[in-house]
């Protein structure tokens, strides 16, 4: 071999070398037997199972009641094999958007019966929704069925991976595998920054088209679950049925006045205010708090 053969030879080693580098790594098989709950893991292209799911029972989730009728049905039927809408959950922060995701699930699964096939929970990080193709070829052919759930989602100025989510969810050839259904927790009800909308319709040629092409992500949700702060009175509630379920003794009146005096100060009243007052409560009474 000839000093020139040789160097086309380390030169094509490295080509190589560097394609193999930049090629994504192969999906790895996956046993979704190993849990009920997973976590998709981007760089791996893998699935971490999660054996505990950090979660609240569906009855202490108050004041949502409408939005967790609906969720509860959309995803029982969906278990069952039966047509289902992907769900958007949209509106005031703290108010157990994500909460009832995770506790919808966990209620169904404890209906099903024995030997039926098992309904998997799958969170996607925001910042890994361009992988969700890869995550739904692995699902497709599982003998489960899938929600895929993605907490806070939401797209700003510069970014474009909302366009390869609304092929994955509705318009893409494929389409969305049978046993796979999408759910997303948002502050925001088109997904987008209001004044992104806003802009985008004064700016553009044809204002109606720029916010159809804004807006048109969460038309591929066929159910919108609206959210909203809560009143004194479902505030109270929350307080009242977190007290309760980890036995805080305290007599109502105490127990009403250090509420509302808590949720002023945080200048809010939602779900998550009532669950951090009551650890705080349980921590003044020392008693520790177990789901």
């Amino acid at each position: 071999m000839t000093s020139d053969d040789k160097d086309l030879t380390s030169r094509l080693d490295r080509i190589a070398a560097a394609l193999e580098r930049l090629a994504p790594p192969a999906l790895r098989p996956q046993r979704f037997e190993a849990a009920d709950a997973f976590v998709w893991q981007a760089g791996a292209l893998g699935f971490q199972p999660i054996p505990q799911v950090n979660r609240v029972p569906l009855a202490l989730l108050k004041g949502i009641d409408h939005a967790a009728t609906q969720l509860l049905d959309n995803t029982r039927r969906f278990a069952a094999g039966l047509p289902a809408n992907n769900a958007l959950l949209w509106g005031a922060r703290g108010m157990g958007k994500s909460s009832l995701v995770k506790a919808a699930h966990a209620d169904v699964l404890a209906g099903l019966a024995e030997g039926a096939r098992r309904l998997k929970l799958i969170e996607i990080h925001r910042e890994d929704i361009a992988t969700l193709p890869a995550a739904l070829a692995t699902m497709r052919d599982a003998p489960h069925r899938f929600i895929v759930f993605c907490d806070d989602l939401s797209f700003d100025y510069d970014d474009t991976s909302y366009k390869s989510l609304k092929a994955v969810l509705e318009g893409g050839i494929e389409g969305r595998p049978e046993n796979v259904l999408f759910y997303a927790t948002s502050n925001r009800r088109h997904l987008m920054p209001r004044d992104m909308v806003d802009n985008e319709s004064s700016t553009a040629i044809n204002p109606s088209e720029a916010v159809e092409e804004k807006v048109s992500l969460s038309d591929r949700f066929g159910l919108w679950l609206g959210f909203h702060n809560a009143s004194q009175d479902d505030y109270l509630a929350m307080v009242r049925a977190y007290a309760a379920h980890f036995g805080l003794v305290l007599d109502d009146a105490t127990l009403r006045r250090d509420a509302l005096e808590w949720s002023i100060t945080r200048g809010a009243r939602s779900g998550r205010v009532a669950w951090q007052f009551t650890q705080d409560l349980a921590g003044r009474l020392g008693k520790p708090m177990a789901l």
